[in-house]
């Protein structure tokens, strides 16, 4: 039973990160085809999309140590995606209500990664 747990924890976090990731890519196309808004998107995208791949290989890590090191790379990657989006409410480029979610989405990311992190130095 608790395999099964886990694999659908892996399978929901898994989708998850997928489809923040989906999110990103289509706010990055919706941003104005300014020289700064297409820098900052394209930082954006490399940061916002890797959280996932970043997971999936944690998953396939083959010591714990490995999946630590994973999932803290992929919570490197969330706290970027924060600043860059920080950068794009601050400079005035995209309204901050078009974020929220994102940026709701990213907190939440963050606080499950850190929990997978504690737990697993714990064992």
């Amino acid at each position: 039973m608790k395999a099964e747990g886990r694999k659908q924890n892996y399978k929901d976090l898994k989708d998850r990160t997928k489809q923040f990731a989906l999110r990103i890519i289509r706010l990055c196309l919706s941003l104005p085809k300014t020289n700064v808004a297409q820098v900052i998107g394209n930082q954006l995208l490399r940061s916002g999309t890797s959280v996932g791949a970043n997971y999936r290989e944690s998953c396939r890590a083959r010591s714990n140590a490995e999946f630590v090191s994973k999932i803290n790379i992929a919570l490197q990657e969330l706290e970027e995606t924060a600043y860059w989006l920080e950068l794009l409410v601050d400079s005035k480029i995209t309204n901050p209500d078009l974020l929220n979610q994102i940026q709701n989405e990213v907190d939440e990311l963050i606080s499950i990664f850190i929990s997978i992190v504690k737990k697993v130095s714990r064992e």
